[in-house]
Parts: structure tokens; C-alpha cells; sequence
């Protein structure tokens, strides 16, 4: 079985978002970049599938431009078998990444894909599901645990009214949550081993894809400051401060 895991070069999650001065999008120059969490615990599974043997090769792929070479390097040396980059220079929304993984998956022959439930640059959560409906696939989302046997994948997920589990066939596209595992570390035997593991470059224009534009990004603001809050010296004072509250609202 081949899974392959789509990841996102990111900002780094510790790092203080900067709008640009032209309110053109956030700053990244100069800023520390690491891979999407979601994604890295993608990852984590399927190497894990990968040593129980369930599965025989990993593969990550990631579409931007060269600069997300260490992004897939790093996937490398925590276990990824190979790496595609998927080089342009343009951003795409949701349904032309998906189409562009579709692509890969039929080229790359995929039974398995593992993707984070979203991205948290852009928090869309809508990629996995829009591959699986193209694909025709079956999809299960925000895995908490997995278990495949048989060709045949159990997903728990964690919902409002308790555990939900949701069974079927491969292939299929799952999404993970943060509860699925704990991300290893990439050792140094493992960094220096990652250099020589093949990194493909595809451009994607040679993809003979016909993706239009279904969105654009006119400005990006920074969120309004939150008003502070205020100390009470007793009960009664907060249950004062809560009615008079409900009287402005």
C-alpha cells in the first residue's frame, strides 16, 4: 500500500503574525517556517502504517515554490520514503490544490491519503474533503485513531455527542486531528540521511491541469484589539457587572 501525505510550509506556530504595511498578505520574509502540525502528524501515521508494514512507501508532496525544499527534507528525515515538490510561484485555493493532488494520486498509483484537517495559516478545512469528492474516494475526517486491515480503514473521531466511528474500503482520503499521535523527532543519522532520499521537482505547468481563479484576497487586516477586562472584589460585584452586561446586550 503507497500513502501519500500532503503537507504546507507555514509559520512557524510560535511566531507573532505580522500583517505587511500594504495589508497585501502576512510577512513571511525573514520570518522562521516550519511544517503545518497537522500535517507533521499525518506524517507520523503513515510512517507508523509504514512499521507495522501495512504500508510499503510514503510519500509527501507539497505545491509552492523552491524555497519549501526544507519543508520536504525535513518530512524526510522523520521517515518519508520520497518527496515530490510540485514547483510555482502562485498561490491556489482549496479546489485547485485538491485537483492537483488528484493528479498525483493517479500518477503515483495512491491507495491511502493523509492530510491534516486544515492548515493553520488559513484554517479552511476544506482540501480533503474536496480531493475525496473528486477522487470519488471515501473520506473520513478529524481522526483520532486509525486501524486498517484487510483493505479495509476504521476511523474513530472525536464529536459533540461522544466517539464516532466510520468504517470503509480503500483507497480512501483521511484527515487527522491533533489526538491521532505524537509527532517524532528527526534524529541526526536520520537529517543527514534525508539529503540523499529523492526529492522530485514536477512544475506544475507540465501537469496539463486548467485551474482557474475562484477567489481573491484583497486586503489582510489585523484583528481588532480585544478590550481588557476588569477585576471584581466579590460575587456580588460580578453578579452585578453580569446583569448590567445583559441589560447592553
Amino acid at each position: 500500500m503507497k500513502i501519500l501525505v500532503a503537507v504546507k510550509r507555514v509559520i512557524d506556530p510560535y511566531v507573532r503574525i505580522k500583517v505587511k504595511a500594504d495589508e497585501s498578505g502576512v510577512e513571511t520574509n525573514n520570518i522562521k517556517m516550519s511544517m503545518n502540525p497537522f500535517d507533521e502528524i499525518a506524517l507520523e501515521e503513515a510512517i507508523r502504517l509504514r512499521e507495522k508494514n501495512i504500508a510499503s512507501e510514503v510519500i509527501i508532496v507539497t505545491i509552492a515554490n523552491n524555497a519549501n525544499q526544507d519543508v520536504l527534507r525535513h518530512g524526510l528525515a522523520l521517515g518519508a520514503d520520497r518527496a515530490i515538490l510540485i514547483q510555482t510561484v502562485d498561490s491556489y485555493c482549496s479546489l485547485n490544490i485538491a485537483k492537483i493532488l488528484k493528479k498525483v494520486v493517479i500518477d503515483e498509483k495512491i491507495d491511502l491519503v493523509l492530510m491534516g484537517k486544515q492548515a493553520i495559516d488559513s484554517d479552511n478545512n476544506q482540501t480533503p474533503q474536496m480531493l475525496a469528492g473528486i477522487l470519488d474516494w471515501p473520506q473520513a475526517t478529524y481522526a483520532s485513531k486509525i486501524t486498517i486491515s484487510d483493505n479495509k480503514v476504521t476511523v474513530q473521531r472525536e464529536t459533540d455527542a461522544g466517539i464516532e466511528e466510520i468504517a470503509t474500503e480503500l483507497p480512501a482520503v483521511l484527515s487527522v486531528d491533533l489526538r491521532l499521535n505524537e509527532p517524532r523527532y528527526a534524529s541526526l543519522p536520520n537529517i543527514m540521511k534525508a539529503k540523499q532520499k529523492p526529492l522530485t521537482i514536477v512544475q506544475l505547468d507540465s501537469l496539463g491541469l486548467n485551474l482557474q481563479k475562484h477567489m481573491q484576497v484583497l486586503k489582510t487586516l489585523t484583528p481588532t484589539p480585544r478590550a481588557s477586562g476588569i477585576k471584581v472584589d466579590s460575587v456580588k460585584t460580578l453578579i452585578d457587572k453580569l446583569h448590567e452586561e445583559s441589560r447592553v446586550i
